[in-house]
């Protein structure tokens, strides 16, 4: 019982170092998305969408999109692909590029 008890000691202080370069990557990679809101562009269509007037939020876009002809809104998200490292690997990630 004793090497159980020692084993299980020694286990818990590797576990602690180990997660805090996790916790480093979580808060860059968690930086806030940007979405940007366009009406439809007369004469755009589903399969061939064409941004119109850009509107500050959803709320106005609804309402905008509600009083127009077609009643589309389209969003528009926008990132950036970057290399990073992980355990001499680079694997891609996408970062949120603000307006």
């Amino acid at each position: 019982m004793e090497t159980a008890s020692a084993s299980v000691s020694e286990m818990q202080p590797a576990a602690g170092p180990a997660a805090a370069p996790k916790r480093g990557r979580k808060g860059r990679q968690q930086t806030e998305e940007v979405v940007r809101y366009f009406l439809a562009k007369e004469g755009s269509s589903v399969e061939k969408p064409e941004l119109g007037s850009e509107v500050p939020n959803e709320g106005d876009a609804l309402i905008k999109a509600f009083q127009s002809k077609h009643g589309i809104i389209y969003t528009l998200s926008a990132y950036k692909a970057e290399a990073e490292m992980q355990g001499g690997s680079p694997t891609l990630v996408k970062r949120p590029l603000r307006k």
